[in-house]
C-alpha cells in the first residue's frame, strides 16, 4: 500500500520516470509500471480456510461443552482423543467456549441506611499469643454497615456459635448502638449451612429483632463491602505491629477504627463515623434485655471438681461434688452455677489445654478429704456404742442356739 502510494506521488508530482523510480526505490520496473496502470490500491484476498485436524474433533468437542460447559480443556482432549497440538487444541476451545458458558451477571447493588450490616471472619495470621505465650491465628469478627461504610470488629478466641454470637453483640451493642433490619453472613459453619442455622443463631435474631441473610456460594459481590474491608486492615493496620495478648490486639484495633472511621471513604465520599449517624437513626432500638450469647451447657461435677468448657478446666468449689452444675462460657469469662447459686467464676483463659484454679475451692477441697478420712469416734452417750442383738436371725429362721 505506501509503495504504491510513493510510486504515483513520484510520477505525477516529481515527474520521475519508470526507470528512476525504480531505481530509488528498488523495486522492478514491472511492479512499478503495474501500480502506474492500477488506479484502485492493491488489495489481498483472504485465503480460503483450511481444514486442520481439529475440524475432525470440533464436532465431538461442540457436544460436550453442550452438556458440561465448564468441562476442562485438558479433559476435553482426553475425552475426544487428541493427539495433535496442545496450544492449537486450547486456542479452539478457548475460542468455542463462550457459546456455551452462561454468564453470570453481577447487578448493581444499592444499600439503603440502616438496612444491613455485612459479617466476615478476618484471620490476621499467628500473631497473637494465647495464655501460654504459643502464637495462634484467633478469628475477628468484622461488621460493617453497607450504607455508611462504618467498621467495627473484635477479636474471638474461636469461630464456634458461642463466641460468634458474643461477638456480634458485643459489635452491635457497643459499636453500632443500634440495631439493623439485616445482618448479611457467608456460609460460615457457626452461623448456619445448607439453610439451617446453627442451634442459638434463631433465638439470638429473635431477640434483637433482626433478620439474618447468609449469602449463596460462589456470589463475592454480595458481600464485598466487608471483603473490602478485610483487605484494608490487611495492608493499613497489621503491618509493623506486634502483639502481646488478645487484650493488646483489640486495644490496638480499637484505637485504629477510630482513625479508619474518621477518613474519607473513596467510594461513598463521606466519613464513616459522620454518615453513621444519620443511619443510626433509620436503624432499631437495641432490645430492652440482652439475648442469650456465649456457651452453655449442664453437667455432674466430678470428683476432681473441675469442668471442661472451651478446651479449658476450671475449678469447681467441691461442696457441688455429685450435683448438676451449669456452665456459661462468653468471651471473658466462666461462670458456674448450682441450683440458681454460683459456685465458680473465672477469667477464660484463650488457647486450649490451659487449667484455672481457685485457691478457695483448694482449700475446701483439703478440708473435706481431711474430714472424710478422719477415724469414727465413740458414741457421746457414756462413750459406749450400741451392739446390735445378732440373735434376733436366729428366732427369726427357727434355729436354737445353746
Amino acid at each position: 500500500m505506501e509503495d504504491w502510494a510513493l510510486i504515483r506521488q513520484l510520477h505525477r508530482v516529481e515527474g520521475l520516470s519508470q526507470a528512476a523510480i525504480a531505481r530509488r526505490l528498488s523495486l522492478s520496473r514491472n511492479t512499478v509500471a503495474k501500480a502506474l496502470r492500477s488506479t484502485d490500491p492493491p488489495s489481498y484476498s483472504p485465503r480460503p480456510p483450511v481444514e486442520g485436524a481439529f475440524s475432525e474433533v470440533e464436532a465431538a468437542v461442540r457436544d460436550l461443552l453442550g452438556r458440561f460447559p465448564s468441562m476442562p480443556t485438558a479433559v476435553l482432549a482426553e475425552r475426544v482423543g487428541w493427539e495433535g497440538s496442545r496450544s492449537w487444541f486450547y486456542a479452539n476451545v478457548a475460542r468455542l467456549r463462550p457459546g456455551y458458558r452462561v454468564a453470570d451477571p453481577a447487578d448493581r447493588l444499592v444499600h439503603h441506611a440502616g438496612e444491613q450490616i455485612q459479617c466476615d471472619l478476618w484471620f490476621p495470621g499467628r500473631l497473637i499469643p494465647d495464655h501460654a505465650g504459643v502464637v495462634r491465628d484467633f478469628p475477628v469478627l468484622v461488621m460493617v454497615a453497607s450504607h455508611s461504610r462504618y467498621a467495627v470488629a473484635a477479636v474471638l478466641p474461636s469461630r464456634r456459635t458461642g463466641d460468634l454470637l458474643a461477638g456480634m453483640w458485643w459489635c452491635v451493642a457497643e459499636g453500632f448502638g443500634a440495631v439493623p433490619r439485616q445482618l448479611l453472613w457467608d456460609n460460615e459453619a457457626g452461623i448456619g449451612r445448607g439453610g439451617k442455622l446453627a442451634e442459638g443463631v434463631a433465638a439470638f435474631c429473635g431477640a434483637l429483632g433482626v433478620r439474618l441473610v447468609q449469602a449463596r456460594p460462589y456470589d463475592p459481590e454480595t458481600k464485598g463491602v466487608v471483603e473490602r474491608f478485610n483487605g484494608y486492615l490487611a495492608t493499613s493496620f497489621l503491618p509493623g505491629r506486634t502483639f502481646t495478648a488478645p487484650v493488646d490486639f483489640q486495644a490496638q484495633l480499637t484505637d485504629w477504627l477510630i482513625t479508619a472511621n474518621q477518613r474519607t471513604h473513596r467510594t461513598t465520599r463521606t466519613r464513616p463515623v459522620e454518615a453513621m449517624t444519620t443511619e443510626r437513626e433509620a436503624m432499631g432500638p437495641l432490645p430492652p434485655v440482652d439475648p442469650v450469647i456465649g456457651h452453655r451447657f449442664t453437667t455432674r461435677l466430678p470428683r476432681d471438681y473441675y469442668v471442661t468448657a472451651a478446651g479449658a478446666a476450671y475449678s469447681v468449689h467441691p461442696g457441688v461434688i455429685g450435683r448438676l452444675v451449669e456452665v456459661v462460657v462468653d468471651l471473658h469469662t466462666v461462670t458456674v452455677t448450682c441450683a440458681g447459686r454460683t459456685v465458680a467464676t473465672h477469667q477464660r483463659a484463650w488457647g486450649s489445654g490451659a487449667t484455672v484454679t481457685d485457691p478457695v475451692h483448694v482449700a475446701a477441697a483439703a478440708l473435706m478429704r481431711r474430714t472424710h478420712q478422719q477415724p469414727r469416734t465413740e458414741g457421746a452417750a457414756g462413750g459406749q456404742v450400741e451392739v446390735a442383738d445378732l440373735g434376733v436371725y436366729d428366732r427369726l429362721f427357727g434355729i436354737e442356739v445353746a
